[in-house]
C-alpha cells in the first residue's frame, strides 16, 4: 500500500488527526483516519505483593478508571523514554523508583494511530510528593495487592487496555 496524499482533519495540543488516500496493491484506492499522539510510558510500581495503581475520571469513557501509572511528556517537554517513565511515576504516585526495567514496548492500536509505548517496572521504592497536572487534580493512588487486582481485572473494574498489555508482559517477563 501506498499513501497518495494526505490532509490533517484537527489538531489540539494533544492529538492530530490526518486523512490519507492510500492506494492498495491490487490499484484500489482507499483512505485512512490515523490518529497522531506522542509515545508514552506505563509504570507498573511494583512492591511487597502488589503494584500501585491511579484512578481517575476518563472523559472519553464518562467514567472514573484504574490504571498503572501512564502519560506523555506535556506540551514543550521532552527526554528519554526511561526519564518519561520516571518523570510520570512521580508525577501522578509520588514515588521514585530506585531500580526501573524495560519490559517491551508496543503499539497502542496500530489499525488507527502512530501511538506507541513503553513498559516500565519500577521497584525500591521510595514515596515523595505528586506533581499532578491540572487534568489530574481527581487522580487518586492506591496500593493494590496482586490477588486483588486479578479480581478487579475478572470483575471489570481494571479495563485500561495498555495497562493490561503491560500487566501481560510482566506475566511473561516472569516465566
Amino acid at each position: 500500500m501506498r499513501t497518495t496524499g494526505s490532509r490533517e482533519v484537527y489538531r489540539n495540543p494533544w492529538i492530530r488527526v490526518r486523512e490519507d488516500q492510500v492506494e492498495r496493491a491490487d490499484g484500489s484506492a482507499g483512505v485512512y483516519g490515523v490518529v497522531e499522539k506522542p509515545h508514552f510510558a506505563v509504570v507498573l510500581a511494583q512492591e511487597r505483593d502488589g503494584f500501585w495503581l491511579v484512578e481517575q475520571f476518563r472523559h472519553p469513557v464518562g467514567r472514573r478508571a484504574w490504571e498503572f501509572p501512564q502519560g506523555t511528556w506535556t506540551h514543550g517537554s521532552s527526554g528519554t523514554p526511561e526519564e518519561l517513565a520516571r518523570a510520570e511515576l512521580a508525577e501522578e504516585t509520588g514515588l521514585r523508583a530506585g531500580r526501573l526495567r524495560h519490559l517491551g514496548h508496543l503499539d497502542l492500536a496500530p489499525g488507527l494511530s502512530t501511538q506507541e509505548f513503553d513498559v516500565w517496572l519500577a521497584t525500591d521504592l521510595t514515596p515523595g510528593p505528586t506533581a499532578r497536572e491540572v487534568t489530574e487534580a481527581d487522580m487518586q493512588s492506591a496500593f493494590v495487592p496482586e490477588a486483588r487486582l486479578h479480581a478487579m481485572v475478572g470483575d471489570g473494574r481494571f479495563t485500561d487496555g495498555p495497562s493490561l498489555a503491560a500487566y501481560a508482559l510482566l506475566l511473561l517477563d516472569r516465566v
